[in-house]
């Protein structure tokens, strides 16, 4: 395991539940400390991790999407030998997965994308799991797979080739944005509605059973007004870690119309212009045609 963030370390206790020998790697020393405490081993370098694990090794990187990927793989695929398997299981987009299978497997090495989902719940819970890659090596990490999602046969499994898992993750994440946007707009909507005084919590729970919008992105709604009833002290910022992006990009490539998951990323988006130039803009046009009142700063 590379990257012992709170995810990974929460995966790398999940891995020793199940019986399985860890050596982690993280530059944070911190961090190393948090899955020795658990049981697992450690390395200080990209070096002592590769020599501690047995033939054929695999290295699961859980680091963010973008150029330090790249440079993590650059440096360990050296270290690495044929047969080995590198599993990438952070939101890597996918483009970039295809790249980095094609280099990878030049040097022997099988390359797997696990589009993981799960956050800090999955150590309770366990990991929806969505890969790509051979089936010759998705079999051979089976075990793996088996103990980090929430059952051995439910929540996991081989989507496709590689880079498959991390697409299927894209859309995954995409359709995240729009159910959080429609229970976001609906609750916005009741707390407007002040004459009735609705407990937001009140509803949250009644909705949780037996409703047809139940969903565990509605317990987690629910376990938030309950601990803060009208939100105070968070700021209206939302922000987006790409994937929406992405799916954004990939529906105009395709001609799909995504009205709900593009509205949702948009909304994100206007959620972060504090100083929004073109609102200001409309009501100037508004008092220019029609003389309707301008408020001042």
């Amino acid at each position: 395991m590379i990257g012992l963030g709170r995810m990974g370390a929460n995966m790398v206790q999940r891995l020793l539940r199940g019986g399985h020998r860890v050596v982690g790697y993280d530059p944070a020393e911190a961090a190393r400390k948090v899955i020795e405490d658990h049981g697992a081993e450690s390395a200080a370098s990209l070096a002592e991790l590769i020599k501690k694990l047995k033939t054929p090794r695999t290295i699961w990187l859980m680091v963010p999407a973008g150029e330090i990927t790249d440079q993590t793989i650059n440096d360990v695929v050296p270290l690495l030998s044929k047969g080995d398997t590198l599993v990438d299981g952070g939101n890597s987009n996918y483009h970039d997965t295809l790249r980095r299978a094609a280099s990878v497997n030049q040097a022997g090495i099988e390359y797997v994308d696990s589009g993981t989902s799960g956050g800090i719940w999955g150590l309770a819970e366990g990991y929806s799991l969505m890969i790509g890659g051979s089936e010759q090596a998705v079999e051979r990490l089976r075990p793996i797979f088996e103990t980090l999602a929430p059952a051995p046969d439910r929540g996991w499994g081989r989507v496709g080739p590689v880079g498959s898992g991390h697409f299927t993750k894209m859309i995954h994440n995409g359709i995240e944005y729009g159910l959080m946007q429609a229970y976001a707009e609906g609750f916005s909507i009741m707390q407007h509605k002040t004459e009735f005084g609705l407990d937001l919590h009140q509803v949250a729970e009644i909705w949780r059973s037996g409703s047809v919008v139940r969903s565990w992105l509605l317990d987690l709604t629910a376990n938030a007004l309950e601990k803060n009833p009208t939100l105070k002290g968070i700021a209206p910022y939302v922000a987006d870690s790409g994937e929406g992006r992405w799916t954004v990009a990939e529906a105009i490539e395709l001609g799909v119309p995504a009205f709900v998951i593009t509205h949702s990323l948009l909304s994100r988006l206007r959620s972060r212009d504090t100083d929004s130039f073109s609102d200001k803009l409309v009501a100037a046009m508004r008092n220019q045609f029609g003389g309707h009142a301008m408020k001042s700063e």
